[in-house]
């Protein structure tokens, strides 16, 4: 057995793990990992905040399907991780943190940089751990992958007090990992999943509800099966937008506050809901009372906690989606519901997504449907939070799993970019596109050092309407135009901050679009430059995301206008 240190034995993990991409800020505890790492070949993203890192990171894992990984000092280093990995443990994301800490024997004594980081993220992580024993150190990360991974996927930190780091060991590999009291359960059980395929068969409505977990459990070809198989129509969830594609007669779009009119109204009046990979969030369901009512609900999730856990369902099963899924096509048949796809055409011809079209300003929507025509659906699209993430999920149109990336549960703002980052390091080849807000952008405005540093040619479009755009919209409808706090401009000019100049002070190229003619041929001209880009659209200010469900209502209860 070979004898090594603490950050040793990390590194060596990491490589066995056959860990790409490690996004992080040094610090004083960590620099014994930092200064071994350019031995193992492992890519150090330095990105300039460490919530840059674990966005980062995400965004590696939800591109690739691969565990993220991110890597962040004590105190203050930890803490500032804390959002991203929330952002993580909400929506399901496989990612591995590794913090720093002061040694064991300076632990409660209020030390420099010192902070509980296991106990601050004890809620927002799937599993976490305080290293106590270097001895223990190379199980404990061998771990730490196989629960962030494995069953539902989540965050997992590890806190490394630096006289861990410092200590040696006989490394030991670990090749397997059991944990006492982890099981997963990956494959449903036999009896529900024939309840299913009987309740399917004798259903006059149904509507598939398909989430997030479709494509952490890489089941989209699956999906698509059962759709094909049974001809009927599917809604999404944010999270699972690219699982089934989006130009197919039988999608009706997403579901929810800012869904379509006909797949909220489909959902209402459906008399079977196949909910897959979902967790039926307030977002989704609206007025719980109103919410499917007339539906049996069957509930096809790997974790066994989110099964009725909101909503009642009829007939539960607890599995991997994939392998349920797999079981469940060799004997699903189509039920008689042509009436119903008959009722599903004539809402989506009379309650279409629409907009008014100007010839003089460019509308957000316009900005999102020249993206989609331009890329061909080909490219990866990151999004911040607000109202241009609610035009990109509806009126984009996503083909492929892993194209559409989000922060879903909970609505990070400063997502996009630094995510952009992360699922441009896994996908080399491809085009990365962050739509953003000019609020959202400028809380990681400094990543662009990163991006330029780095070589990572994601492209920034910005919709530019000079507010927090989703906040004003909720002051316009509900408080009576009060404009409070929400304007982003200031009055030495029409352009604050001006995002062309901020592109070229860090060194690459800035590009403003104001009139709609000038859309497409700039848009073209952006992405092909083979270096990060920032796109500055200037946007109708006053534009609104429609439909909008108010709190409090049911889905099928849609403000179409103001």
């Amino acid at each position: 057995m070979t004898k090594m240190t603490g950050a040793r034995v990390l590194l060596e993990c990491l490589k066995r793990q056959e860990v790409e991409y490690i996004f992080g800020y040094p610090g004083a505890v960590i620099l014994a990992v930092h200064d071994q790492l350019d031995e193992f070949g492992i890519n150090y993203v330095l990105t300039r905040h460490e919530q840059g890192a674990i966005h980062a990171a995400v965004g590696y894992a939800r591109a690739t399907g691969k565990v993220g990984v991110c890597l962040a000092t004590s105190g203050p280093g930890g803490t500032n991780l804390v959002t991203g990995i929330t952002d993580a443990y909400m929506d399901s994301i496989p990612v591995v943190a590794f913090t720093g800490q002061v040694p064991r024997l300076m632990i409660g004594n209020d030390a420099f940089q010192e902070a509980d980081i296991v106990g601050i993220t004890r809620s927002v992580t799937k599993h976490n751990y305080l290293v106590q024993d270097v001895d223990k150190f190379a199980f404990i990360i061998r771990s730490a992958f196989h629960i962030a991974a494995t069953g539902r996927p989540g965050p997992v930190l590890v806190d490394m007090p630096k006289d861990i780091l410092m200590a040696e060991t006989e490394f030991v590999y670990p090749e397997e990992v059991k944990l006492r009291g982890y099981n997963p359960n990956y494959y449903g059980n036999i009896k529900q999943i024939r309840k299913a395929a009987e309740a399917i068969a004798q259903a006059k409505r149904p509507v598939i509800y398909s989430g997030g977990g479709v494509i952490t459990s890489g089941a989209s070809k699956e999906l698509r099966e059962l759709v094909n198989i049974t001809q009927i129509p599917i809604t999404s969830t944010l999270m699972g937008l690219g699982a089934f594609p989006g130009n197919d007669p039988l999608f009706l779009g997403m579901l929810g506050m800012h869904g379509t009119q006909y797949a909220n109204l489909a959902v209402t009046h459906c008399d079977l809901l196949i909910a897959i990979g979902a967790r039926f969030d307030d977002r989704v369901t609206g007025n719980l009372e109103t919410f499917a009512p007339n539906a049996t609900i069957i509930h096809i999730d790997i974790d066994p906690s989110s099964i009725s856990k909101t909503i009642q369902v009829d007939i539960p099963i607890v599995g991997d989606v994939k392998n349920v899924l797999h079981e469940l096509n060799k004997i699903v048949t189509r039920a008689e519901h042509d009436e119903w796809l008959t009722q599903l055409t004539t809402w989506k011809r009379d309650k279409p997504l629409t907009y008014q079209k100007s010839e003089t300003q460019i509308k957000p929507q316009q900005v999102i449907q020249e993206i989609c025509a331009i890329t061909k659906g080909e490219a990866i699209v990151t999004t911040e939070v607000g109202q241009h993430q609610m035009w990109a999920a509806l009126f984009g149109t996503y083909y492929h799993p892993r194209s559409f990336i989000s922060s879903g549960g909970l609505g990070v703002m400063g997502f996009g970019f630094p995510a952009a980052i992360g699922a441009q390091a896994g996908c080399p080849d491809k085009l990365v596109i962050d739509i953003a807000g000019d609020g959202s952008f400028q809380m990681v405005v400094q990543e662009l050092a990163t991006a330029v540093c780095g070589n990572f040619p994601v492209k920034v479009v910005i919709l530019n309407n000079g507010f927090l755009g989703m906040l004003r919209q909720w002051q316009d409808l509900f408080f009576e135009k009060r404009l409070c706090h929400t304007c982003l401009r200031h009055a030495s000019g029409k352009y604050f901050p001006d995002f062309v100049k901020l592109a070229e002070a860090y060194g690459t190229t800035g590009i403003r679009i104001e009139r709609p003619a000038d859309l497409r041929p700039k848009l073209e001209e952006a992405f092909a430059i083979p270096h990060p880009v920032i796109i500055d659209v200037i946007v109708n200010e006053e534009e609104k995301v429609f439909p909008m469900v108010p709190a409090g209502a049911g889905i099928a209860d849609m403000l179409i206008e103001s």
